[in-house]
């Protein structure tokens, strides 16, 4: 399956053949390095550890961990491989392995929000604000008497954002491949600087019913 790093840059928009406005993210796809190939029989799974962009500072440990694939990678992730296709450390993943048109999945941390109350948390309405009420922003009740405690997964306030986040069948508008820059069409999870693991969708094949 393909897959690559890249770091989201800004939203903006372009116009297609027939005049019509295009929201798109721009990714900088960064050149992907291939640290570590695992493999079932060492690993017990088969994946590749890549890394992106370039540290200022390493510590020793991972100085001796980037020395064979000669790179000063600062984001490490596990990806799979492209199908039929041998890798080996040091190799680079480029953007050349998507083209225009293509459907992708795009994975991100969404943006923290800190804590945040029932009201933008989960979209629950307010209280009345006339005749002496005093339940404007309360959650309201939050369980039955009889078990005496409050039930698991009740919507409460809490930490909102800041987690993995995943939006599907995207189509690449555009691909700048001097400039290693693709337009996503619409949006992408994570603030400006994120970084963004896009994948070709997989195609499920149809059973044959005949």
């Amino acid at each position: 399956m393909k897959m690559i790093l890249a770091q989201k840059l800004e939203m903006s928009h372009i116009f297609d053949e027939a005049g019509n406005f295009i929201p798109v993210t721009l990714l900088w796809a960064i050149p992907n390095i291939v640290t570590q190939v695992k493999t079932v029989e060492k690993d017990g799974y088969a994946k590749l550890q890549v890394g992106s962009g370039e540290a200022k500072k390493l510590s020793k440990p991972m100085i001796g961990h980037l020395k064979k694939s000669k790179s000063k990678a600062k984001n490490l992730k596990e990806i799979e491989g492209e199908d039929g296709k041998t890798y080996e450390v040091g190799d680079e993943i480029d953007l050349s392995i998507f083209a225009e048109g293509e459907l992708v999945n795009v994975q991100g941390i969404s943006k923290g929000k800190g804590f945040a109350g029932t009201i933008k948390r989960h979209n629950f309405h307010t209280g009345p604000k006339t005749h002496g009420s005093h339940n404007y922003r309360a959650p309201g009740s939050i369980g039955a008497a009889f078990p005496q405690h409050v039930f698991k997964g009740q919507k409460l306030p809490g930490r909102m954002g800041a987690q993995k986040a995943t939006v599907k069948n995207l189509k690449i508008a555009k691909v700048l491949k001097d400039e290693n820059l693709f337009l996503v069409r619409g949006a992408v999870p994570g603030p400006k600087k994120g970084m963004i693991l896009v994948t070709a969708k997989a195609v499920k094949e149809i059973p044959n019913t005949k």
